[in-house]
Formats: C-alpha cells, sequence, structure tokens
C-alpha cells in the first residue's frame, strides 16, 4: 500500500465543517429561535385614523353629537413593528365632502406575524345652515298695515342634522313702511340659518287741527287742516238726514265739504274724522247753527266788534237795501254786494247812532234795475246779533 493515509481525514474534516454552516444557515432561514424573531410575532397589526375637519359648535360649544360642518379628511396609519405587512384594504387617505347623516369608512391589514384586523370609524357631516321663514303672530290690522306691537316666529328645516332651536322676535316702532324684523335657526350641527320678516307698521293717528263751521243760506261749509299722512277725511252731521241720528255727508280726500238743506234755526254738530293709509284715525268736531239767506253773523250770535252782515247773493240784483233795528230802525244802506260792514258809529237821517250793547235785527231786499227806480224783491229774510259790549 502506497501514498499518504492521513488525507482521507482532512476531506472528512471539511465536508464536516460545511454541513455545520449549512444547517445554520437553513435554521436562521426556517425561523429558529433566536435567529429573527418572527415565529414569537402573535399580535395583529396597529391601525391608527387622524381626522381633520371642524366640529360643529352648540352654545359656543364644540357638539357633542359628533357632526362635523366642514369636508372631512382622513389619514390612516398601519403599523406592525414586529413583523411586515402583508395585505390592507380601505386605508388610502379619503376626503369627505358631502352632507350626510352617517358613512363609515374601515382600514383592514394583515401582517406576516400577526392576523387580520380592521377599525370602522363613522362620521356625520352637516355643512348646511338651515333654512329660515319668518311669520306673525297675527294678521294685519288694516290695508296690509300692522298698528301695535307685533311677535314675530321663525321657524326651520334642515334635511341633515335637523333642526335644534328657532329665535323670536318683537316690533314696536318706529313707525315705516319698510320694517324688518330678523332671526335665526339652529341646526344639531350648530350651523345657523338666518332670515327676516318685512312688513309696514303704524301705531300713530293722524292729527286733525283747525275746524270751522260758517253757514249759508240753508248750508253749511266745514274746513280743516290735517298732517301729510292722512288720507281720507270722514264728515258726519248730527241730526242727520229723514229722522237719521248722524247722516255721513262728506267721505273724500279734501280739506273742505258743504252740506245743504239745513233747518234754519237747527243746531247741528259736526264730526270730521281723518284716517291714515293704515286706518288710524282722529276726530275732531264743531257746531254750527243753521242760517237762511241771511247767514253771517249767525242767528244770535255775540259780538264785541262791529260784525260784517253777509247774506246771499240774488241773481239779476243790482244792489241791496239794508235795514238795522234796535227798537227802532237805526240805518238803512244800499250796498251793491252781498256783504256790509257795520262801523262802531253812523249818520242816519241827519242822527248820529252808536253801536251800543244790545239785541240788533237786520233786514235784507234784493234791489233790481235802477236804484232810482226803488224796485225790491222778495224779503231775503231777517237775523239777529248781540253786541256784548
Amino acid at each position: 500500500m502506497t501514498g499518504n493515509p492521513r488525507l482521507p481525514r482532512r476531506r472528512d474534516r471539511r465536508g464536516f465543517r460545511r454541513l455545520v454552516l449549512l444547517c445554520a444557515l437553513i435554521g436562521m432561514l426556517l425561523g429558529a429561535p433566536g435567529a429573527s424573531g418572527l415565529a414569537n410575532d402573535v399580535t395583529p397589526p396597529v391601525i391608527t385614523v387622524k381626522v381633520f375637519g371642524t366640529l360643529g359648535n352648540d352654545d359656543g360649544k364644540p357638539s357633542t353629537d359628533g357632526w362635523f360642518t366642514s369636508n372631512v379628511i382622513v389619514n390612516w396609519k398601519v403599523d406592525d413593528p414586529e413583523s411586515p405587512i402583508l395585505s390592507w384594504s380601505g386605508c388610502e387617505p379619503r376626503t369627505l365632502d358631502s352632507d350626510t347623516v352617517q358613512v363609515s369608512l374601515t382600514c383592514s391589514a394583515t401582517s406576516q406575524g400577526g392576523g387580520p384586523v380592521s377599525v370602522t370609524k363613522t362620521f356625520t357631516i352637516d355643512k348646511t345652515a338651515p333654512a329660515v321663514r319668518a311669520a306673525a303672530v297675527r294678521e294685519p290690522d288694516s290695508n296690509g298695515w300692522y298698528t301695535g306691537p307685533l311677535n314675530v316666529t321663525f321657524a326651520g328645516t334642515d334635511g341633515t342634522s335637523g333642526v335644534a332651536s328657532c329665535s323670536s322676535a318683537g316690533y314696536s316702532g318706529p313707525d315705516t313702511a319698510t320694517a324688518v324684523v330678523g332671526g335665526s335657526c339652529h341646526d344639531n350641527a350648530g350651523n345657523l340659518g338666518g332670515g327676516s320678516f318685512s312688513f309696514k307698521y303704524d301705531a300713530t293717528a293722524p292729527n286733525v287741527s283747525g275746524l270751522r263751521a260758517s253757514a249759508g243760506d240753508r248750508s253749511a261749509k266745514v274746513s280743516w287742516k290735517a298732517s301729510a299722512d292722512t288720507r281720507l277725511f270722514e264728515v258726519r252731521r248730527k241730526p242727520g238726514r229723514k229722522g237719521e241720528a248722524e247722516t255721513l255727508v262728506y267721505r273724500g280726500s279734501a280739506t273742505a265739504a258743504r252740506d245743504f238743506r239745513l233747518k234754519v234755526g237747527e243746531r247741528y254738530s259736526y264730526r270730521v274724522t281723518g284716517f291714515d293709509e293704515a286706518a288710524n284715525s282722529a276726530t275732531e268736531s264743531v257746531g254750527l247753527l243753521a242760517a237762511g239767506a241771511l247767514f253771517s253773523p249767525a242767528p244770535g250770535a255775540r259780538t264785541g266788534s262791529p260784525p260784517r252782515l253777509i247774506w246771499s247773493a240774488v241773481k239779476r240784483a243790482k244792489y241791496y237795501n239794508l235795514q238795522l233795528v234796535r227798537g227802532r230802525k237805526v240805518l238803512s244802506a244800499w250796498p251793491v254786494r252781498p256783504g256790509f260792514q257795520l262801523r262802531r258809529t253812523w249818520i242816519y237821517n241827519g242822527r248820529r247812532y252808536r253801536l251800543r250793547p244790545g239785541v240788533y235785527r237786520w233786514y235784507v231786499w234784493p234791489g233790481i234795475g235802477r236804484r232810482s227806480a226803488a224796485r225790491y224783491g222778495r224779503l231775503l229774510g231777517s237775523s239777529t246779533f248781540v253786541m256784548s259790549r
């Protein structure tokens, strides 16, 4: 036998070492204890969510109902520090931009070492303010106008979170044709919606003043003044016509009215009422003693200064004969117009007279043709006045 007997032993030692290294490597790849820790991972991945959005307000505080009033951005984070993530679904970033009563998002993941896991997050979003409507608690008083304090209520509708509360308001002035009352409603997400109620308001009566009544020949003229907001006047007379207690003799926008067919010597009362556009009213009254053709001063009127005597004009009369009597005739005059101003003193038939205190009666006849013809018509009438001093 020839050769070196030790060579096979060296080859056997080298093969054994290679075998040991190979087994160690296989053990590491197969997750042998102490190699990588994979065999000890039995927990699922951890899923967390980050939400960006505005929570609604409830009386100035964040909504406790979880309502968002803006777009909502949802970011998911999936983590497993012990083993790699093998799969996930629904975990991409999302932006929710529509009103919704409820929408749910789910992120699911599985790691190599742990089992699958899912996390679900539910969102409620209401970015829209409630629609608000307003209404008065009563109808207008007249012609579309309110003439007294008014309460206005507000109501709303909201198709997502629903209406939580609404306000109310009152109005008592100032007077204006363009009054506006505002109010609001909150929904359950905290959105605020506004509304308004427009109307006309006038709680102030017009003004009627300077009322006067002057007598004519069985007639009367009633005149007055009024504030600029007065639109309509009514004039009523007592006693009325045909046995009525009161009669409407005028209705219109003028500031004067005439009444006819009065009974001479009858005392009448005229009531003038002014109305504004809202039907507020003011009333004033004046009395009158009806006269005939001789109408000023009124029969039996008292005066402290020489009166102007006025009577009805007569057609075709060229002049008139006026006679004044106090126990006896103290004056005769021939004015060409239907009126004559008495003086404190005068001369008649060569004698001077003075307008002294007492009762005077006067008469008037119309003169026809030339005065020299002394042709007179029927007596127009007679009347009296009283000098008080």
